[in-house]
């Protein structure tokens, strides 16, 4: 067996290549491209603001209109190898709506740089918006991921906040993960190994089900129920063992939803996905 019950690449590839498993990817895309446009048209924006000190570090910011405004940290999936900020500027739309500032993060991508580099710098925005930033309350932050974000929201998680930055233990009020990946051991078997380029160090010291902190913030964990079962299985395990830690975990079931339209509800702030994050913020509904 090459990882659980999957004896072959093709078998496991068949599982993680959400692209393969919808039949119009490229409209999903576009979607998203389309969107983004008008989000950076219609709202405010303060773009490509530096974060850290190389060029793949910088956000994307979309500020409410309250100054101490709650702040959502918003991170892009692609596999760790692809897209950036700029294709996910829509999902400010539904929270700047209804007062949350929202911040969209760019990141360096594999195979120019490891996972562990990219899990330090979404590290590093944190810290930045925590000690630098003056686009909302700084004791309000929240993060949620999509994908490969929502397995560097799960990092983020597992961080020693005090030790490691200087920051409060608690620099993250709550987190949400959408369609995350927990478990990193699969994907040097899969089509992504030339990209990531993984070595078994990496999968284990990045792989967020081996290291759920003693306590952490509240966590939504949630996902299309049309994925992949092994998408499905990922968030399920690390859910079942983020609760076994006595830590707070909510699952947000997204029915008829795939791998992309699980994001969509970033749209509009009455969606169960905003409202799920606005109820962690203890936001006043819109």
């Amino acid at each position: 067996m090459l990882y659980r019950d999957f004896e072959t690449q093709a078998e496991l590839d068949e599982q993680y290549d959400v692209e393969s498993a919808v039949d119009d990817f490229g409209e999903y895309a576009a979607f998203f491209v389309e969107q983004s446009e008008r989000a950076r048209e219609d709202l405010d924006c303060d773009l490509d603001v530096p974060y850290g000190p190389t060029l793949a570090e910088h956000v994307d910011v979309f500020p409410a209109d309250d100054p101490d405004a709650p702040m959502l940290l918003y991170i892009h999936g692609g596999y760790w190898h692809s897209l950036s900020s700029k294709e996910f500027s829509f999902v400010a739309r539904g929270p700047v709506s209804a007062g949350v500032t929202t911040v969209v993060l760019n990141y360096a991508l594999c195979p120019h740089v490891t996972i562990d580099e990219i899990v330090r710098q979404s590290r590093a925005a944190v810290a930045w918006l925590h000690d630098e930033a003056d686009y909302g309350d700084a004791d309000r932050i929240h993060v949620a991921g999509h994908s490969a974000g929502g397995h560097l929201t799960a990092m983020l998680l597992a961080t020693d906040w005090e030790d490691e930055y200087g920051l409060p233990a608690d620099v993250i009020e709550g987190a949400c993960s959408i369609s995350g990946l927990f478990d990193l051991e699969p994907f040097p078997y899969t089509w992504l190994q030339p990209k990531l380029q993984l070595t078994w160090g990496q999968v284990r010291r990045n792989s967020p089900i081996r290291h759920i902190p003693d306590d952490a913030p509240p966590l939504i964990v949630t996902y299309g129920d049309d994925e992949p079962g092994e998408m499905c299985r990922q968030s399920d395990d690390f859910l079942e063992a983020w609760r076994e830690h006595g830590l707070d975990g909510t699952y947000l079931p997204q029915p008829g939803d795939n791998h992309f339209t699980a994001i969509e509800g970033f749209l509009d702030a009455e969606s169960p996905l905003c409202e799920a994050i606005f109820e962690q913020m203890e936001l006043d509904q819109p």
